[in-house]
């Protein structure tokens, strides 16, 4: 069965993994979150994160109501790409000792865990319109929406921010 925690035979058993999927990643995000809070020395990074981990409080309620609406339990199914990219994150922070770099690396990773979302939920509501769950799909896309919202705000925060302040000066040649 590999990682699954059932056989996926057909496309909603695929569907309800998925919904299991994302629905661990939600959680593991909301555990992971604070840890970036408290890294982030910067005050647009810190409020960012501090704004995304009550978005996602409110993401995993949908993602619940989606489980009723499926007719299942909301439950998870360990999420070894979200383990990963959080992992990551963890590592990359710990290596970096210039404050600003670390804004960089904290909202890049921040970024990684946006893209992963946003492939997951896109693909779990083109799955439920094919299924013609367009109720689960309607349930998800605010979030979708919000997902792609919040990464849009993250490359507008490390373009016109931190990635500058960063950088190292240019002298004019």
């Amino acid at each position: 069965m590999g990682f699954f925690t059932k056989p996926i035979k057909t496309l909603d058993d695929l569907l309800l993994h998925l919904l299991q999927d994302i629905y661990y990643a939600e959680q593991q995000i909301t555990k992971a979150l604070p840890r970036m809070i408290e890294k982030s020395g910067d005050p647009a990074v810190r409020s960012a994160f501090e704004a995304h981990l009550r978005e996602t409080e409110t993401q995993i309620g949908r993602l619940e109501q989606a489980f009723r609406l499926h007719g299942s339990e909301a439950k998870g199914a360990t999420c070894q790409a979200i383990d990963g990219i959080i992992k990551e994150a963890n590592e990359v922070a710990s290596d970096v000792d210039d404050p600003e770099v670390l804004q960089v690396a904290l909202v890049g990773s921040a970024q990684a865990v946006e893209h992963y979302e946003i492939a997951r939920y896109g693909t779990i509501i083109a799955i439920a319109t094919q299924l013609g769950r367009t109720d689960i799909a309607d349930a998800l896309r605010p979030t979708l929406d919000e997902e792609k919202a919040t990464d849009r705000k993250l490359s507008a925060l490390a373009e016109e921010r931190v990635n500058r302040q960063a950088a190292p000066v240019q002298e004019p040649v």
